[in-house]
């Protein structure tokens, strides 16, 4: 009995010395993850529809010459802003002043013979009562004095035609805004009507005409009929806020072969960084979506099975959790399912988390690439 115990010693103590020699070496748990984090929060956000539009002025306005002559002088410069009423171009006067001139004094001419004859026609009509001559000679006198009356008339309007020739030698402008190319020289020769001498946008302010789907029409005639709806705008390149405007048209039909409405949109554009012809992203906030979940768009992942995020626990646990994105918003998103808004999310370093492994909140340049 005892020999048996010890061989039973001898072969335990050479199974464990065995075992011993072939266990290879134990892995140390890895380090937590560095990551940055950031917040889920619940707020009012802006219910938006965004569209590419084209800008275009509110008003454009070739200039051209209203009677013929040699340009004497342009007074502005190209790509000028120029005010309503301000002389652009002057035309040579001289021929004008002359048919003025004419047109005055052959007024006065009539005005004396007509002085006379009505001077006629009060004696007339004392001496056909006393018979001294006869009613056709009374008569005569009156047509006279009517036909020159009437030619008055035609003096004075000949008179008001060459003094309008006249004022049109010098071309102002007839609306505020942003004047193009010039398109001719002092010294040339216009003719009244003939082909523009310039061209004037009004751009101050300025409409932005952009489409939408059909199927937002109903909720946008609700909304506009009370404040106007609000729209932004961004030309290319441009970053921040863009440029606030009011909705202020709605055509009158859908376009069939899109089933797009199409909208305008105006902007004061008092900097003038909206430009006519130019290619602007629209925003048009539909309505205001009270108490959204709204995170940051970094920490949204896409994977095999949909949209998710890395949600940081209290105790630093990484959980992954899968979201539904019901719209982005820039530099965040409205999360529909997923989220209650106060979790601590995961935006950046990613790429180093395993779900249920602990992370480590690091600044954003000690992170991993997401």
């Amino acid at each position: 009995m005892r020999l048996v115990r010890a061989g039973v010693v001898l072969t335990l103590g050479a199974s464990a010395l065995a075992c011993g020699r072939n266990a290879g070496p134990v892995t140390a748990a890895p380090p937590p993850a560095p990551v940055v984090v950031g917040h889920v929060v619940r707020r009012d956000v802006a219910v938006s529809l965004r569209s590419i539009g084209n800008v275009r002025a509110l008003a454009t306005v070739d200039v051209r010459a209203q009677v013929d002559g040699k340009v004497l002088a342009v007074k502005f410069a190209e790509g000028a802003d120029v005010a309503k009423g301000q002389a652009l171009f002057m035309i040579d006067p001289e021929t004008y002043k002359i048919a003025a001139a004419r047109a005055e004094a052959q007024l006065a001419r009539d005005q004396a013979l007509l002085r006379k004859a009505e001077g006629d026609v009060e004696r007339y009509a004392k001496l056909v009562a006393k018979e001294y001559v006869t009613r056709e000679q009374y008569e005569a006198a009156q047509a006279q004095a009517g036909s020159l009356e009437a030619t008055i008339r035609a003096d004075d309007a000949a008179v008001a035609a060459a003094r309008l020739d006249l004022a049109r030698t010098t071309i102002e402008a007839p609306i505020s805004g942003r004047v193009g190319t010039i398109r001719v020289d002092a010294g040339n020769l216009v003719r009244a009507n003939g082909d523009p001498l310039v061209t004037i946008l009004a751009t101050r302010p300025v409409r932005a005409t952009f489409s939408v789907p059909e199927k937002y029409l109903s909720e946008i005639r609700a909304q506009i009929s009370g404040v106007p709806l609000k729209v932004r705008a961004l030309a290319p390149g441009e970053t921040g806020p863009g440029h606030e405007g009011s909705l202020t048209f709605i055509d009158n039909a859908v376009d069939r072969t899109t089933g797009t409405i199409r909208l305008e949109a105006t902007f004061p554009n008092d900097d003038q960084a909206l430009w006519p012809g130019q290619f602007v992203e629209l925003t048009l906030e539909v309505s205001t979506q009270t108490n959204a979940v709204v995170a940051p768009t970094t920490a949204i992942q896409a994977g095999q099975q949909g949209s998710y995020v890395f949600v940081v626990r209290e105790d630093g646990v990484a959980e992954m959790r899968p979201v539904v994105v019901d719209r982005a918003l820039g530099d965040e998103s409205v999360i529909a399912k997923g989220l209650e808004g106060g979790e601590t999310v995961i935006t950046d370093g990613q790429i180093r988390v395993v779900p249920g492994a602990k992370v480590q909140v690091a600044p954003p340049q000690q992170a991993g690439p997401s």
